[in-house]
C-alpha cells in the first residue's frame, strides 16, 4: 500500500486490482461494535498496526460515535482522541483516513498525515468542511444519511431509496466541485444503516452496481457487524463476521471498490474469493 496523498488516491482507483479494505478504528467509549476497546491511544495504535499488517489498505480513525442515538462531542475532545493516533499510525507506515464531520478535525488530521476524509454527512455538517477538504487536497468519502446520527433511525422513510441516494449524491458532488474538490478525489458510500429501514438497506446492497454505474466513481460499502445482520440472523454484534463476509463478497461481486470492516484478516479471505468469482464471470483480469 503506498503512502502520500497522490499515491494513495491513484492506487485506490487502479482498474482490475482487488477491492481495498478500510479497517475500522473507533477511538470512542460508545461505538456500537467495539466502543471502549481502543479508547486508549496505545491500544488504538496497536490495533491499527495489526489491521494494516493483516491487509487493510486504510485505517479509518474516528473519535465520535455515529451509532443510532449517538450524542455530539466537542471539537477539543475529538481532537484529543484522534490526532495522536493518526500521527503515530502514519509514522508506523499506515495509510489513514479520518472519520469526522468537523472541519477542524479534518484539517489537523490531514496535517499529521491522514490521506482521506471520511464524512458521514458528506461534508455538509460543518460550513467549513468543503473549503477545508478542497484546501487539503485529499480524497473525500461522501456518505448518504437521512437525518443525524442522533435522529436517523426515527422512522426513516423513502418512496425510492436508490433515487433518493442518487439525488443526494448529485447535489453533494456538485457542492464539492463548486468548492474546488476534484471529481477524481470523490468516493461514495450509500450509508447502509444510516437513516434507512431494513428493506432500504437490502435494496441498496442488492443494487449497489446501479450507484457505481451511474456516477462512475469509486464506491465504498460499509456493512460490518451492523444491525441489519442481527435483525435477520439474530447474531449479536461481536458474532456477525460470517454475515459481514457474505454481504461484502456480494458487493465486491457487483463491483464495489472498497469495504469497511472490523475484522480485516477474516474479511480479506472472503474478499479474495469474491474477486475470483467476479473475475471469472466478467473476465476483467487474467487469473493465474
Amino acid at each position: 500500500m503506498p503512502s502520500g496523498h497522490q499515491e494513495v488516491s491513484s492506487w485506490l482507483r487502479q482498474a482490475g486490482k482487488p477491492a481495498w479494505m478500510m479497517g475500522v478504528l473507533n477511538c470512542t467509549p460508545d461505538s456500537f461494535s467495539d466502543g471502549g476497546q481502543y479508547f486508549n491511544v496505545d491500544k488504538a495504535v496497536q490495533h491499527g498496526v495489526q489491521m494494516h499488517e493483516a491487509g487493510a489498505s486504510l485505517i479509518d480513525v474516528g473519535g465520535e460515535s455515529t451509532r443510532p442515538g449517538a450524542s455530539f462531542i466537542s471539537i477539543e475532545e475529538e481532537l484529543k482522541r484522534v490526532i495522536p493516533v493518526v500521527q503515530t499510525l502514519v509514522k508506523a507506515g499506515c495509510s489513514v483516513s479520518i472519520d469526522t464531520r468537523k472541519a477542524e478535525v479534518m484539517r489537523q488530521a490531514v496535517e499529521v498525515g491522514a490521506c482521506m476524509i471520511n464524512d458521514v454527512t458528506a461534508l455538509s455538517y460543518d460550513e467549513h468542511s468543503l473549503s477545508t477538504a478542497a484546501k487539503m487536497g485529499v480524497d473525500v468519502c461522501l456518505m448518504h444519511m437521512q437525518g443525524t446520527p442522533k435522529s436517523m433511525q426515527e422512522n426513516p422513510c423513502y418512496e425510492d431509496v436508490m433515487q433518493a441516494v442518487i439525488g443526494y449524491f448529485e447535489a453533494r458532488i456538485e457542492a464539492c466541485l463548486q468548492a474546488g474538490i476534484q471529481q477524481a478525489s470523490i468516493i461514495l458510500d450509500p450509508g447502509i444503516g444510516f437513516g434507512k429501514r431494513q428493506q432500504d438497506n437490502l435494496h441498496l446492497i442488492m443494487h449497489i452496481d446501479v450507484l457505481k454505474k451511474y456516477f462512475n466513481l469509486p464506491v465504498l460499502l460499509g456493512v460490518s457487524r451492523k444491525s441489519l445482520i442481527g435483525t435477520i440472523t439474530g447474531a449479536v454484534v461481536e458474532d456477525r463476521e460470517f454475515e459481514t463476509g457474505i454481504l461484502d463478497a456480494f458487493g465486491i461481486y457487483l463491483g464495489v471498490d472498497g469495504v469497511r470492516v472490523h475484522n480485516v484478516a477474516l474479511q480479506k479471505r472472503a474478499n479474495m474469493m469474491a474477486m475470483a468469482l467476479s473475475d471469472a464471470r466478467y473476465g476483467e483480469n487474467n487469473l493465474e
